[in-house]
């Protein structure tokens, strides 16, 4: 074995480089990585399920390919996980619920048979919350993943996607699927010191995931560095594996890395008014990455939007509710079903919304996201944090409350959002940079991470020695 296949931080572009150099097979990369899973999570609970009989065969199918120069393209090989909402044909897909956990997939969904169709090895399905309602990552019987940043306190894992988060954060996945209705991909990237891609509504298929909001639902990548995140999204965006190789090999296209992009941009941050909702280690983290961005050329302007962030995260809380409830009201209306009881309270004031109040509210949506493109003229994104605190210890939240008070308002809006790791807080936790740009423009937001990740280099991982 050498030793990047033991290595669990691996970059899924380095992995691919070498099996496509035949310096590495993806059966030692498998192995190790179920290796780490039965080891780590015991501990932190971040998989529903682990399919380490069929990972292990098709690792192995993987090597006999790429020996017979049959390599399908620069995923052939990875391993991956997927969220327990993404259906795989003939496995149980729960939704993070113990009353749909011997619930079998008829059928994969588009996203999940791009990555396996590109050669993908899925190593088993991720921990979410309960119908993927909920940003702080809780799970009340199929069980809560521990944030691996803090092993003395337990943690919120962030959610709904915190499985994905946790093992991807520890080493136990290279790259893992989440969704994002609310911010379930980028709550759990930024509590766990991850990347995470919010993409637009139109830019990826959801088909074979579960829905929870029709008007709002996202599929999106999770992963430890832009460059991997950026090949996972390509993948799941239906790319060629042809198109991927060669503009990985020119670094064009979406793998484009140039630090000048960042020059001359003028960035929208903060106004008063939102710095008061951050904690103070976020605002240090913040404010220090803005000093950098403007050392690099970027030109800053407060950014005054139209409504108030918090106005806009509640209305898209609403639109979520109503169509959640229209789709899981059978589950949570029936008191003998063992539901998780934060999600059926929140689920449950679907009961009361009216479609008239829904088709207004859907209305003033199109009103809204009209005036913040407006507000948006002259801006070529803003930056702003992913959350307003490090990630709270589990017994001081309130489920009442949504972390999601910078991520909502980007769904409600649609725009595309990427978060990233910034400086951690002064203990240690991770903090997060939240890159927003307009609608369709995934390419350019993936662009400006990658040049910011190259100057941040916050290289940072969970210490999991006591494991």
């Amino acid at each position: 074995m050498t030793e990047l296949s033991q290595d669990p931080y691996a970059s899924i572009v380095a992995l691919s480089k070498s099996f496509r150099k035949k310096s590495l097979l993806p059966s030692d990369v498998v192995a190790a990585q179920l290796a780490r899973i039965e080891s780590l999570d015991p501990s932190l609970g971040s998989y529903q399920q682990v399919y380490k009989t069929a990972a292990l065969k098709a690792a192995k199918l993987a090597d006999t390919a790429l020996a017979a120069d049959q390599r399908i393209g620069p995923f052939h090989g990875v391993p991956f996980a997927l969220k327990d909402i993404y259906d795989f044909a003939g496995h149980v897909t729960s939704c993070g619920s113990w009353e749909m956990r011997d619930r079998i997939s008829s059928h994969t969904g588009s996203i999940a048979k791009r990555l396996l169709d590109a050669g993908g090895i899925l190593l088993g399905k991720t921990k979410t919350v309960e119908c993927a309602l909920g940003g702080w990552g809780t799970n009340q019987h199929m069980g809560t993943p521990r944030n691996p940043w803090d092993l003395d306190y337990e943690r919120v894992p962030g959610g709904s996607s915190s499985g994905s988060g946790v093992a991807v954060a520890s080493g136990m996945a290279m790259c893992a699927t989440g969704s994002d209705t609310g911010g379930s991909v980028r709550l759990p990237a930024a509590y766990c010191g991850l990347m995470g891609l919010k993409v637009s509504k139109a830019c990826l298929p959801t088909d074979g995931i579960m829905p929870l909001s029709d008007t709002l639902d996202t599929p999106g990548p999770m992963a430890r560095s832009v460059a991997d995140l950026t090949l996972m999204f390509a993948v799941m965006s239906g790319m060629s594996s042809v198109d991927i190789d060669r503009d990985m090999a020119a670094a064009a296209g979406l793998f484009e890395s140039k630090l000048s992009i960042l020059k001359g941009l003028k960035l929208g941050i903060l106004d008063p008014a939102e710095r008061q909702v951050c904690s103070a280690d976020i605002l240090a983290s913040y404010d220090a990455t803005l000093d950098l961005l403007g050392s690099l050329g970027a030109e800053l302007e407060v950014f005054k939007a139209p409504a108030p962030y918090r106005e806009m995260a509640d209305a898209n809380g609403a639109i979520t509710i109503y169509e959640g409830y229209l789709h899981h009201y059978a589950l949570y209306e029936d008191p003998q079903k063992q539901m998780d009881p934060h999600v059926r309270k929140r689920i449950l004031t679907g009961r009361d919304m009216t479609a008239k109040t829904h088709e207004e509210r859907l209305q003033k949506r199109q009103r809204d996201q009209a005036d913040f493109g407006l507000a948006m003229e002259g801006f070529d994104a803003l930056v702003t944090p992913t959350l307003i605190a490090p990630a709270p210890k589990l017994n001081d939240i309130n489920e009442d409350l949504s972390p999601g008070h910078f991520t909502r308002p980007f769904n409600y809006i649609d725009m595309c959002a990427l978060a990233l790791p910034i400086a951690p807080s002064q203990s240690g936790l991770p903090t997060s940079l939240q890159i927003v740009a307009p609608v369709g423009q995934e390419a350019f937001t993936l662009k400006v991470g990658t040049a910011l990740e190259t100057v941040l280099n916050i290289v940072e991982r969970p210490n999991l020695n006591r494991l």
